[in-house]
């Protein structure tokens, strides 16, 4: 029932969501993605390193959201897209990613605008807060935390579980049960730090983990250089169905690529915003450029790695059944460079879990601080009922672990799409007044009485000037 309910929705709603926002915010904005890349990179690069009393930096929700982003989709869900969908799924992958990018951007930028300031706490913002005090909806906000609650709470957490338990199982033999015992004492050790101790274990991780990763890949693929054109020549012709490799040929390619796309950068889905919000920056923008950055590194950088480590093994058959999952990707860098390779694997793996999850557990946090309704003893319990359901997951079985977070998945995305896509003018009208001020300084502040008309928290912004200062 869950993957029939799954099916339907990604097939007549999700998808077509995805591209229509994703292009409508890419050619009112210019392809804002492409023109202000390097822009992104200056943001970057001007970040602080840390955050003040008032919120994280804008460096420190990147690398949050980029622990949230990469994980088990990196490494198993490219693996089950290129099984489900053939080597075409990678370019669905792409396509997704760039138009996110843009998508992106704009819902970051909108939980900045729109967040508010909590006694003794960070700032706290996402979709829910601009459906609420944007829009001046109070059903759909309820609805996407709920929504959000089960997606990031329970569906993600028990996929990182269970990839990672697995993962562990088959590279050094140590039951599902005890791995998942383990994993579910360090995630609470750093869950019940809150945001702030999650920011500072990313921001130490998240890093080493990705470039130790990319190197790994990059190895491959200089060992195997003479490889790649005939590997992206397979990508490219599965992709429109030009050479049939898995049942259901195009239409496969297209929906596992949709599916494991957003499933890894979570673009349009609302969750990086959640933690976007969070930052302590000058301009909202600044914050959403920042955050389509980690759209990049997650799929065109680390997804197309995985693909082209399993595309260019020995152990990958077109068309065959056979290894799926976790073990696909671990036994063909194992083919590339040796046995230490499938080990290799597992530890990357084991990394980007931990970080995802405690993301993960965030975002849930998140959810239940909207409803405003004895938050301490709710979290606690949220919390305990998180680490318990991490223990579970890990002796379930793939497909229900994967059919019950796409459905929530999908449901969480049409909830967050349909809000984008209502204020888009305000998303160009920040972008507008970002460019203006860019014409003036590199970082431009922003003033809240360019848009009078728009409920603002003055808590968040009714401090600050255009250069950014109070």
């Amino acid at each position: 029932m869950l993957t029939t309910l799954s099916d339907w929705l990604w097939t007549y709603v999700l998808i077509g969501s995805l591209l229509v926002v994703g292009l409508r915010a890419t050619i009112a904005s210019r392809f804002v993605q492409l023109r202000l890349f390097g822009t992104m990179l200056s943001q970057l690069r001007s970040s602080r390193l840390t955050g003040t009393e008032r919120g994280i930096s804008g460096f420190q929700a990147l690398v949050v959201s980029v622990a949230g982003r990469v994980g088990g989709g990196n490494i198993a869900g490219v693996a089950v897209a290129i099984t489900l969908g053939g080597p075409g799924a990678l370019f669905w992958m792409w396509l997704i990613a760039v138009l996110g990018m843009a998508t992106s951007i704009f819902e970051c930028a909108l939980a900045q605008l729109f967040k508010r300031r909590h006694v003794g706490e960070t700032f706290r913002g996402g979709p829910a807060y601009y459906m609420r005090h944007g829009l001046g909806w109070r059903v759909m906000p309820v609805i996407y935390s709920l929504l959000l609650l089960l997606t990031l709470g329970i569906g993600f957490n028990a996929v990182q579980a269970y990839v990672v338990t697995t993962s562990v199982e088959s590279a050094f033999g140590v039951p599902t049960w005890q791995s998942g015992i383990a994993l579910t004492a360090v995630i609470g050790l750093v869950i019940f730090g809150g945001i702030r101790r999650i920011a500072v274990f990313s921001e130490f991780v998240v890093p080493l983990m990705v470039l130790g990763y990319f190197l790994l890949a990059v190895t491959v693929l200089v060992v195997n250089f003479e490889q790649i054109p005939s590997a992206f020549a397979l990508i490219i012709k599965s992709a429109f169905g030009l050479e049939e490799v898995v049942g259901g040929g195009l239409a496969a390619a297209i929906m596992q690529g949709a599916r494991r796309g957003l499933f890894s950068n979570e673009a349009g889905l609302g969750t990086a915003p959640n933690v976007a919000a969070v930052a302590d920056v000058a301009h909202p923008i600044s914050q959403g450029l920042i955050q389509g950055l980690s759209v990049f590194i997650d799929t065109i950088v680390l997804c197309t790695c995985t693909a082209l480590i399993i595309l260019m093994s020995p152990i990958y058959q077109p068309g065959a059944e056979g290894i799926e999952g976790i073990a696909l990707t671990q036994r063909a860098l194992a083919a590339h460079i040796g046995p230490i390779g499938e080990p290799l694997v597992s530890i990357a793996l084991v990394l980007f879990a931990v970080s995802t999850i405690a993301y993960n557990c965030y975002l849930g946090e998140n959810s239940i601080a909207y409803f405003d309704v004895s938050p301490r003893v709710t979290i606690l319990v949220f919390r305990v009922s998180a680490l318990a359901l991490i223990a579970w997951a890990s002796l379930q079985d793939l497909a229900t672990v994967f059919s019950f977070s796409d459905l929530t998945m999908g449901l969480l995305a049409v909830v967050n799409l349909a809000a984008l896509w209502a204020l888009f003018p305000v998303a160009l009208a920040l972008l507008r007044d970002y460019e203006s001020g860019r014409e003036q300084t590199l970082d431009p502040g922003f003033d809240p009485r360019q848009m009078p008309d728009v409920e603002l928290d003055p808590q968040s912004w009714g401090g600050l000037d255009r250069s950014g200062t109070e």
